[in-house]
């Protein structure tokens, strides 16, 4: 084992390897370890080693047992955040490291991660695995192999929306990253529709792993300097399958917020170690507080928000997961009479304000209701407010003023997430 120094960032002091590279990830080897479901019951945790394992450049990491089972979240990366300064909700959640502006704007012109634990994963395996995913939701994950990722979306039989599911195809297995509050409800909707016949298994595997999120424009270094760099300019939802002192870990490009950046899914005993590896890099750690902001700000839509049953999926506009030919699947009779009839009768936009508005708040232009507003977030400085809203089409263009509530002003904005959807033609193969 390589010879270890401490580092202090913001949180515990760890062993980390010391290179001559200074690549505190160099002993990372890509791994394709057992994804059979045995490794996500819990039983007696396996001893682990709190550093990572160095291993000469011609030897590889012995496979993984296929009963390894790594321990429930409990105390390792919540004690080494909260002796970092964050602030932890009753149910476990990182709401805050007192650097929400800090963060904020590491986001957009530094690198951010996030612990994004609190969101679902749900794992998908099976014979019939594909199929079914590809019936029960908007993607077409027929077209898809070994290594790829896509986002889908969930919805009811008339379209309208339940959540977005961001998608990994592993070898054995699909795992789905979803939003907390429909975790559980998805899970039981699944297996309302999985038959007798079906070969399809569906678990929650949110409490035996940890998800973080790598987010901002010099992610793609950290991930150059942890040796990681083979994955930067991949396509999204690329991903790969890795070791860190025995335990796994897998990172993908891209994230549920954006194109760019990355999500790193590890096992919770290693998720101490990970996240103070990528402190030491750099990265500002950002809580869920500001993430919720973050959210606003890009325009990513979500549950019990914009994603509702008021809404359908192409009303929030997104497109990028939606395939229009790939056959029969829930939803689809809609969502093809909608297009084929040009009735989509609203869409989602920002909204920079005058002044907070709070959800529900009526969106009007010359005295007429054309909408109302569905999230609010405070920017970075006290006078910053904004908003999304779904407005009804062709009554207002970007750069146009209405009136939220009584006396609010708000110009019509694109959003990032949003203006980078894009409509797809029948003929396409997406």
């Amino acid at each position: 084992m390589a010879a270890q120094r401490l580092v202090t960032v913001g949180s515990p002091t760890l062993p980390i390897p010391s290179f001559t590279s200074f690549r505190p990830f160099s002993s990372f080897r890509s791994h394709r370890y057992h994804e059979s479901g045995a490794f996500w019951k819990r039983k007696t945790p396996a001893k682990i080693l709190i550093s990572l394992s160095s291993t000469s450049s011609g030897s590889k990491l012995a496979a993984l047992p296929s009963d390894l089972s790594p321990p429930p979240i409990d105390h390792d990366l919540l004690e080494t955040v909260t002796l970092g300064g964050a602030k932890i909700s009753d149910d476990g959640i990182i709401e805050t490291f007192n650097n929400d502006d800090e963060a904020l704007d590491a986001a957009d012109n530094g690198v951010v991660v996030v612990d994004l634990s609190h969101f679902g994963r749900i794992r998908v395996s099976g014979e019939d695995r594909i199929q079914f995913l590809h019936n029960q939701s908007t993607a077409n994950f027929e077209c898809l192999h070994e290594g790829q990722g896509c986002d889908t979306v969930f919805v009811t039989p008339t379209a309208r929306t339940i959540d977005i599911a961001h998608a990994w195809i592993m070898k054995n297995a699909v795992t789905l990253v979803v939003s907390p509050e429909t975790c559980q409800s998805i899970i039981k909707m699944l297996n309302k529709y999985i038959f007798l016949a079906d070969k399809v298994e569906i678990q929650d595997i949110t409490k035996q792993t940890c998800l973080f999120v790598l987010l901002g424009p010099k992610s793609n270094q950290v991930m150059e300097d942890l040796n990681l760099g083979n994955l930067v300019g991949q396509a999204y939802g690329t991903h790969q399958h890795f070791s860190v002192s025995g335990m796994p870990i897998t990172i993908g490009v891209g994230n549920v917020i954006s194109e760019e950046g990355f999500s790193l899914l590890t096992s919770p005993a290693a998720a101490g170690l990970v996240w103070s590896t990528i402190l030491s890099q750099g990265a500002i750690p950002m809580g869920s507080n500001a993430w919720e902001k973050l959210r606003v700000l890009r325009g990513r839509p979500a549950p019990q928000k914009e994603l509702t049953n008021e809404f359908n999926v192409l009303e929030a506009g997104l497109w990028n997961s939606i395939s229009l030919n790939k056959g029969c699947y829930k939803g689809q009779e809609t969502i093809s009479r909608l297009i084929t009839y040009n009735g989509v009768k609203q869409r989602l936009w920002g909204l920079c304000l005058s002044a907070p508005a709070e959800p529900g708040t009526p969106i009007t232009l010359d005295g007429k209701k054309l909408g109302k507003v569905t999230s609010y977030a405070s920017g970075r400085k006290e006078s910053e407010h904004f908003g999304l809203g779904y407005i009804k089409r062709q009554t207002v263009s970007e750069g146009d003023t209405v009136t939220v509530g009584e006396n609010v002003t708000g110009t019509v904005v694109e959003v990032p997430f949003l203006s980078r959807q894009c409509q797809p033609t029948q003929s396409s193969g997406s």
